[in-house]
Protein backbone atom coordinates (compact mmCIF):
# COMPACT_ATOMS: atom_id res chain seq x y z
CA UNK A 1 0.00 0.00 0.00
CA UNK A 2 1.25 3.48 -0.73
CA UNK A 3 2.31 5.68 1.18
CA UNK A 4 -0.36 9.05 1.43
CA UNK A 5 2.27 11.75 0.75
CA UNK A 6 0.07 14.39 2.78
CA UNK A 7 -3.27 13.68 5.68
CA UNK A 8 -6.52 15.34 4.78
CA UNK A 9 -6.42 19.05 5.93
CA UNK A 10 -8.56 22.49 6.06
CA UNK A 11 -5.44 24.01 6.44
CA UNK A 12 -4.57 25.99 3.15
CA UNK A 13 -2.82 23.95 0.60
CA UNK A 14 0.51 26.22 1.22
CA UNK A 15 0.97 24.53 4.22
CA UNK A 16 0.97 20.96 3.22
CA UNK A 17 4.87 21.08 2.94
CA UNK A 18 7.52 22.63 3.87
CA UNK A 19 9.21 23.89 0.76
CA UNK A 20 5.92 25.81 -0.45
CA UNK A 21 5.72 28.70 2.84
CA UNK A 22 9.03 28.60 3.45
CA UNK A 23 11.01 28.94 0.11
CA UNK A 24 7.73 31.76 -1.04
CA UNK A 25 8.84 33.70 2.36
CA UNK A 26 13.03 33.03 1.93
CA UNK A 27 12.41 34.70 -1.98
CA UNK A 28 10.18 37.74 -0.94
CA UNK A 29 12.59 38.07 2.52
CA UNK A 30 15.62 37.92 0.36
CA UNK A 31 14.04 40.57 -2.15
CA UNK A 32 12.91 42.81 0.82
CA UNK A 33 16.66 42.84 2.26
CA UNK A 34 18.33 44.15 -0.87
CA UNK A 35 15.75 46.41 -1.60
CA UNK A 36 16.29 47.93 2.34
CA UNK A 37 20.31 47.34 1.70
CA UNK A 38 21.50 50.32 -0.08
CA UNK A 39 19.31 52.43 1.60
CA UNK A 40 20.93 50.98 5.13
CA UNK A 41 24.41 50.98 3.94
CA UNK A 42 24.30 54.70 2.96
CA UNK A 43 22.58 56.33 5.93
CA UNK A 44 18.84 57.16 4.16
CA UNK A 45 17.06 54.71 5.88
CA UNK A 46 17.37 53.73 9.98
CA UNK A 47 16.13 50.63 11.37
CA UNK A 48 14.96 50.30 15.06
CA UNK A 49 17.93 47.34 15.45
CA UNK A 50 20.06 47.08 17.85
CA UNK A 51 23.09 45.82 14.81
CA UNK A 52 24.91 48.18 12.46
CA UNK A 53 23.97 48.19 8.73
CA UNK A 54 26.22 45.50 8.09
CA UNK A 55 25.40 43.01 10.53
CA UNK A 56 22.17 43.20 10.17
CA UNK A 57 22.87 42.71 6.25
CA UNK A 58 25.04 39.57 7.49
CA UNK A 59 22.53 38.25 9.61
CA UNK A 60 19.24 38.68 7.57
CA UNK A 61 21.33 36.56 4.90
CA UNK A 62 22.80 33.96 7.24
CA UNK A 63 20.32 33.52 9.72
CA UNK A 64 16.80 34.68 8.24
CA UNK A 65 17.12 33.33 4.76
CA UNK A 66 19.13 30.58 4.45
CA UNK A 67 17.24 29.03 7.47
CA UNK A 68 13.94 29.59 5.54
CA UNK A 69 15.42 27.96 2.63
CA UNK A 70 17.16 25.34 4.53
CA UNK A 71 14.10 24.53 6.63
CA UNK A 72 11.70 24.38 3.43
CA UNK A 73 14.48 21.57 1.78
CA UNK A 74 14.68 19.70 5.17
CA UNK A 75 10.60 19.13 6.09
CA UNK A 76 10.26 18.63 2.13
CA UNK A 77 13.19 15.57 2.42
CA UNK A 78 12.69 14.41 5.54
CA UNK A 79 9.44 12.51 4.33
CA UNK A 80 11.34 10.52 1.70
CA UNK A 81 14.04 9.69 3.93
CA UNK A 82 11.80 8.00 6.19
CA UNK A 83 8.33 7.50 4.93
CA UNK A 84 6.58 9.74 7.60
CA UNK A 85 3.92 12.11 6.93
CA UNK A 86 5.13 15.43 6.22
CA UNK A 87 5.15 18.21 8.99
CA UNK A 88 2.13 20.17 8.01
CA UNK A 89 -0.79 22.20 9.03
CA UNK A 90 -0.57 23.47 12.63
CA UNK A 91 3.00 22.55 12.98
CA UNK A 92 4.20 23.87 9.92
CA UNK A 93 2.23 27.44 10.63
CA UNK A 94 3.56 27.49 14.15
CA UNK A 95 7.26 27.43 12.11
CA UNK A 96 6.61 29.53 9.90
CA UNK A 97 5.22 32.77 12.21
CA UNK A 98 8.15 31.87 14.18
CA UNK A 99 10.26 32.80 11.24
CA UNK A 100 8.53 35.46 10.77
CA UNK A 101 8.05 36.69 14.15
CA UNK A 102 12.04 35.75 14.58
CA UNK A 103 12.26 38.47 11.39
CA UNK A 104 10.10 41.24 12.76
CA UNK A 105 12.24 40.95 16.60
CA UNK A 106 15.67 41.65 14.99
CA UNK A 107 14.14 44.65 12.64
CA UNK A 108 12.85 45.65 15.88
CA UNK A 109 15.21 45.05 18.77
CA UNK A 110 16.46 47.96 19.56
CA UNK A 111 12.68 48.68 20.80
CA UNK A 112 12.40 45.11 21.92
CA UNK A 113 15.53 44.41 23.50
CA UNK A 114 18.52 42.35 22.60
CA UNK A 115 18.03 39.72 24.91
CA UNK A 116 14.12 38.78 23.87
CA UNK A 117 14.71 39.94 19.95
CA UNK A 118 17.88 36.88 20.78
CA UNK A 119 15.60 34.36 22.22
CA UNK A 120 12.80 35.14 19.58
CA UNK A 121 15.19 35.24 16.87
CA UNK A 122 17.50 31.95 17.51
CA UNK A 123 13.97 29.74 18.80
CA UNK A 124 13.23 29.05 15.63
CA UNK A 125 16.31 27.10 14.53
CA UNK A 126 16.41 25.31 17.61
CA UNK A 127 12.48 24.33 16.54
CA UNK A 128 13.52 23.18 13.27
CA UNK A 129 16.18 21.31 14.59
CA UNK A 130 13.85 20.12 17.28
CA UNK A 131 10.92 19.11 14.57
CA UNK A 132 13.39 17.06 12.16
CA UNK A 133 15.37 15.15 14.94
CA UNK A 134 11.85 13.85 15.92
CA UNK A 135 10.73 12.73 12.69
CA UNK A 136 13.85 11.31 11.53
CA UNK A 137 14.05 9.44 15.17
CA UNK A 138 10.19 8.57 14.84
CA UNK A 139 11.28 7.19 11.37
CA UNK A 140 14.12 4.92 12.84
CA UNK A 141 16.00 6.54 9.63
CA UNK A 142 19.49 6.83 12.03
CA UNK A 143 21.64 7.71 9.04
CA UNK A 144 20.30 11.19 8.13
CA UNK A 145 20.69 12.90 11.78
CA UNK A 146 23.82 13.78 11.04
CA UNK A 147 22.19 16.14 8.36
CA UNK A 148 21.06 17.86 11.34
CA UNK A 149 24.58 18.88 12.65
CA UNK A 150 25.26 21.78 10.33
CA UNK A 151 22.23 23.00 11.13
CA UNK A 152 22.42 22.71 15.43
CA UNK A 153 26.12 24.58 14.15
CA UNK A 154 24.06 27.11 12.54
CA UNK A 155 22.00 27.45 15.63
CA UNK A 156 24.81 28.02 18.08
CA UNK A 157 26.44 30.49 15.71
CA UNK A 158 23.03 32.56 15.72
CA UNK A 159 23.03 32.72 19.59
CA UNK A 160 26.87 33.78 19.25
CA UNK A 161 25.75 36.26 16.54
CA UNK A 162 23.47 38.13 19.05
CA UNK A 163 26.04 37.85 21.98
CA UNK A 164 28.90 39.41 20.06
CA UNK A 165 26.98 42.21 18.36
CA UNK A 166 25.94 43.46 21.98
CA UNK A 167 28.81 43.11 23.58
CA UNK A 168 31.71 43.86 21.16
CA UNK A 169 29.48 45.65 18.83
CA UNK A 170 29.23 44.11 16.33
CA UNK A 171 29.67 40.25 14.87
CA UNK A 172 33.16 38.31 14.01
CA UNK A 173 33.38 34.56 14.66
CA UNK A 174 29.75 33.78 14.81
CA UNK A 175 29.18 34.83 10.84
CA UNK A 176 32.58 32.66 10.17
CA UNK A 177 30.51 29.54 12.07
CA UNK A 178 27.16 30.25 10.40
CA UNK A 179 28.78 30.67 6.72
CA UNK A 180 30.58 27.54 7.13
CA UNK A 181 27.91 25.70 8.45
CA UNK A 182 26.33 26.23 5.76
CA UNK A 183 29.12 25.16 3.80
CA UNK A 184 29.42 21.61 5.01
CA UNK A 185 25.17 21.63 4.85
CA UNK A 186 25.52 22.12 1.25
CA UNK A 187 28.33 19.61 0.26
CA UNK A 188 26.29 17.00 2.56
CA UNK A 189 23.50 17.52 0.69
CA UNK A 190 24.75 17.61 -2.59
CA UNK A 191 26.54 14.18 -1.60
CA UNK A 192 23.15 13.12 -1.64
CA UNK A 193 21.29 14.59 -4.08
CA UNK A 194 23.97 15.04 -7.36
CA UNK A 195 24.30 11.12 -7.33
CA UNK A 196 21.43 10.68 -7.94
CA UNK A 197 21.11 13.05 -11.29
CA UNK A 198 24.34 11.65 -12.47
CA UNK A 199 23.08 7.78 -12.03
CA UNK A 200 20.16 8.75 -14.35
CA UNK A 201 21.16 11.32 -16.63
CA UNK A 202 25.40 10.50 -16.94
Amino acid sequence: MAIPRTRPSAYPAILSYGFRPFFLLGSLQAAIAMLLWLPLYYGRLVTFSTFLPVDWHIHELLFGYLPAVVTGFLLTAIPNWTGRLPVQDFRLLALVLLWVAGRAAVFLSAETGWLLSAAIDCSFLLAVVAAATTEIIAGRNWRNLKVLLPVATLFAANVIFHVEAHYQGISDMSRRLGLGAVVVLIMIVGGRIVPSFTRNWL
